[in-house]
């Protein structure tokens, strides 16, 4: 028996498999319950009595809590053909043991097969005991919502199946399942590596329709979940073949009075042929044209509408989600707001339910989490709202866009969007036992407590209470003020639930852009921007943003032929039109890595249990005067600490570290436990690559974390230099790093993904600089944010970030924006002249 190295991780809501906490797609805490490898799993030998086959299986180890829940009972075993080592295999024989959960009303468990055992864009198979059978389902997740059916070659053949009260075993033969194609959006793992990395998760009941697994619906898992490495060397096995003609078993399906499940969003392109689905029934889009069309109403977005509009220009702006906030006209709430003017996107303490309940919200062409809703990630992140660091312009950002050149667009966004240190509209803060306990050691380690908006030049051993862009009790942020001051003027539209598929381009001219129409009732055909002097501004985040580029013809190459293949091919621009631009290169994210204390004066509150039965008293103050902890950020936050370290590269890097009062039962099930996630921020040199598929879903094909040493380094000694400050805290008690484990044995035994090292804050992929991409070097954007090799396209919003910034970026691609907006305004329309490749010689 031995033990491997297991990430424990939110790696997914997609698919309803993992729980996550609040936080992130741009400016909360990444809120991952856990995100750390460590012993945790026990892999051995096991030989099946009746069919004598050998696996090696694994299982969590009950002294280590890791994965809770069904850790007990649940194992997975895998036996691999004899040559797998040396010849990617692309089948195996595994073994299931799992919980029922309630019969009347099954639970599952599942597996991702997928790179870092993700759950997005992997193969997933789910497994259920019904009526004496064991039944299985593959499943698949473009982005993070519901795995709907895979429609691959992956073939799953019973070897043996037994159930009882409690548990299911099922050994199976599972062939095409380590290569998968889901309408084009392709992956694989290789055996050849020597090593996998599985992911699990399992519900304890309420799977419907569980006789007809097509049609079976699941749930959010609640019964444990996890990552674990699968090393190889004892795997593959001479009677390989022998044990694999055993696999003849099939489940009778029972099918009748089975209800259909709600379209996902995961399911393929549907093909042009009689058995397609049916058409989306759409509306040709107005024939109005705009001086401005403005593509993604984020934080980037809906800034520099308003500000065009202040202008005295004809500006449309255009979400592909629906409205968030009641303001904006926004339905999804809980029961406890019906009859008010509130939805879930308004009140702060609700911000945690993204990660269980992210329908509709999240975006389903990307595999990490991105608001696709009016607000983007403004409207269901945790509102963490930090006036920058001057070092975090003047360190990573050319001319131009120096910390001195951005005070005017600073002060601007501060005047309309001040943050709040203390949300709630009776001026306290509630639940502070975790804050006042870490507090009262750094204090007495030297560490110097303070209102971090008005010290923001003070990143080096401080700390103080988080500031948010709350305002009255509510979100506030970009949706209460620019989006407000930009709807009452009449040269101001914006279309919600509208989709664009790429600008149209002539060359080097834009004139205008494509709609996408997804679902009936939308919106198709082409807006076109004002003849000579009209531009598009693309807004759609990191993901979104770049992927636009893509579509339009701009980017590598090699992204540029995927998307010539797709579905876009038969209309996609011309090849000698297309720009090679660096695009998706230069992605960024803060690395995350989790510590988790305990200590007898933390208190814990059950935001989750907010959603369905708040507590009365709370529920009648934030109605009743938006005060309480429900007018504050879910999983209650802070305290906030900065620090920087010098490393010996001589680059000054930063750590944030963000604590929130909730631990992870993937370690401890103590209601006393605070988790304390360290960011790696400007400084970092590591970088990654985004991707996209010829289902033209976005992905990170290779992620931005610790490729450089001092990287590694700086997370090492960032997370002694905070321990040393702690310490000094009667009765704290470490649950993460383990007790008797050094840091480096912490750090370095660490899976490296994004599944469970994510901040969900990337930046960075259409950069700005005056490199051009088009001749060697790395920018996509010029200085004015006009990409480059056109003559009004341009791009504003977090992926034109050449560097990483301290904190959570909400506030500073707002300032952006309002920076970009000042220099888009002050150019001079651009007369193209023919040349192709948008190479050709332009004239002001």
């Amino acid at each position: 028996m031995m033990k491997v190295f297991t990430c424990i991780g939110t790696f997914a809501l997609a698919a309803s498999l993992c729980k996550l906490s609040c936080g992130t797609p741009i400016g909360g805490p990444s809120h991952r319950l856990t995100s750390q490898c460590s012993a945790q799993y026990i892999n051995e030998q096991y030989t099946d009595p009746v069919n004598k086959i050998t696996l090696s299986t694994w299982r969590p180890d009950p002294g280590s809590n890791s994965g809770g829940g069904d850790a007990a009972t649940y194992a997975f075993g895998l036996v691999l053909p004899p040559d797998s080592l040396t010849k990617d295999a692309n089948e195996y024989i595994g073994l299931l043991r799992c919980d029922v959960g309630d019969a009347a009303s099954p639970g599952w468990c599942g597996v991702s097969h997928g790179q870092s055992g993700q759950m997005t864009q992997s193969l997933l198979l789910m497994a259920w005991a019904s009526k004496g059978q064991v039944f299985t389902s593959f499943r698949y997740a473009s982005g993070y919502n519901v795995p709907g059916l895979y429609t691959g070659n992956a073939t799953l053949t019973q070897i043996s199946a037994t159930v009882n009260s409690t548990q299911f075993e099922l050994i199976y033969r599972c062939q095409d399942c380590f290569a998968w194609n889901q309408g084009g959006n392709k992956g694989s793992v290789s055996t050849s590596s020597g090593l996998l990395v599985l992911g699990r998760a399992a519900a304890k009941g309420n799977l419907q329709n569980p006789t007809c697994p097509d049609k079976a619906i699941t749930g959010f898992h609640d019964n444990g979940f996890g990552q674990y490495g699968a090393p190889l060397e004892k795997v593959p096995h001479t009677s390989y073949s022998a044990w694999a003609s055993l696999a003849t078993k099939t489940t009778t399906a029972d099918c009748s009075g089975a209800s259909d499940p709600a379209p996902t969003g995961s399911e393929p392109p549907a093909e042009p042929t009689s058995t397609a689905e049916p058409v989306p029934v759409c509306t040709p889009a107005p024939s109005k044209t705009y001086d401005y069309i403005i593509v993604g109403a984020g934080a980037g977005g809906i800034p520099i509408a308003d500000k065009l509009s202040e202008a005295g220009k004809n500006v449309l702006l255009i979400e592909k989600g629906p409205a968030s906030t009641g303001r904006w006209k926004g339905t999804m709430k809980p029961e406890c707001l019906q009859g008010t003017n509130l939805t879930r996107f308004d009140v702060p303490g609700l911000c945690n339910q993204i990660w269980v309940d992210s329908v509709g919200i999240a975006c389903t062409d990307t595999d990490q989490m991105a608001g696709c809703v009016l607000g983007g990630g403004t409207a269901v992140n945790a509102g963490l709202w930090w006036k920058p660091h001057p070092q975090d312009w003047d360190y990573n950002f050319p001319e131009g866009w120096k910390s001195r050149d951005t005070v005017p667009a600073t002060n601007r966004v501060f005047g309309r969007i001040p943050g709040t240190w203390h949300p709630s509209q009776n001026g306290k803060l509630y639940r502070q036992e975790g804050f006042n306990a870490l507090a009262s050691g750094l204090s007495k380690s030297g560490w110097k407590e303070v209102i971090p908006n008005d010290a923001y030049n003070q990143k080096n051993h401080t700390f103080g209470h988080s500031t948010f862009m709350f305002a009255k009790g509510e979100r506030g942020g970009p949706l209460a003020t620019y989006l407000v001051t930009a709807a009452a003027r009449k040269q101001f539209t914006l279309w919600t639930n509208v989709a664009v598929r790429r600008a149209v381009r002539q060359g080097s001219r834009v004139t205008g852009v494509e709609l996408e129409c997804l679902t009936d009732g939308g919106l198709s055909g082409t807006v076109n921007v004002t003849p000579n002097t009209g531009c598009v501004i693309f807004a759609a985040g990191t993901f979104g943003s770049a992927k636009l580029l893509l579509r339009s013809g701009i980017g590598p190459t090699d992204q540029l032929e995927i998307v010539k293949e797709s579905t876009d091919g038969p209309t996609f621009i011309s090849k000698d039109e297309w720009i090679n631009l660096p695009v998706g290169y230069n992605l960024m994210d803060h690395l995350n890595t989790d510590l988790i204390i305990t200590h007898p004066d933390v208190v814990f509150y059950d935001f989750y249990e907010a959603w369905n039965t708040p507590i009365e008293g709370d529920k009648s103050s934030y109605l009743q005067n938006r005060s309480g902890i429900l007018a504050q950020a879910a999983p209650n936050i802070g305290p906030l600490m900065w620090d920087e370290l010098k490393g010996s590269d001589n680059i000054v890097r930063t750590l944030q570290w963000t604590a929130r009062v909730e631990g992870s039962d993937q370690y401890t099930t103590s209601k006393h436990a605070m988790t304390l996630s360290q960011y790696l921020g400007r400084g970092v040199v590591s970088r990654g690559r985004m991707a996209i598929s010829s289902g033209l879903d976005t992905n990170v094909a290779e992620h931005p974390y610790l490729h450089n040493d001092v990287d590694k380094q700086t997370v090492i000694q960032g997370i002694k230099n905070l321990q040393a400050a702690l310490n000094v805290i009667p009765n704290i008690s470490w649950v993460l790093p383990p007790p008797n484990t050094t840091v480096e044995s912490f750090i370095n035994n660490m899976i490296v993904s994004p599944s469970n090292r994510r901040s969900n804050h990337w930046m960075g992929t259409a950069k700005l600089g005056k490199d051009d991409g088009r001749t060697g070097g790395t920018a996509v954007v010029d200085l004015n944010t006009k990409v480059y090799g056109t003559d009004n396209l341009f791009v504003v919003d977090a992926s034109i970030f050449p560097g990483m910034t301290t904190g959570n970026p909400s506030a500073m691609i707002v300032i952006a924006s309002e920076h970009a907006a000042q220099k888009i305004l002050a150019l001079k329309p651009v007369q193209s002249v023919p040349g192709g490749n948008g190479k050709g010689k332009w004239r002001r």
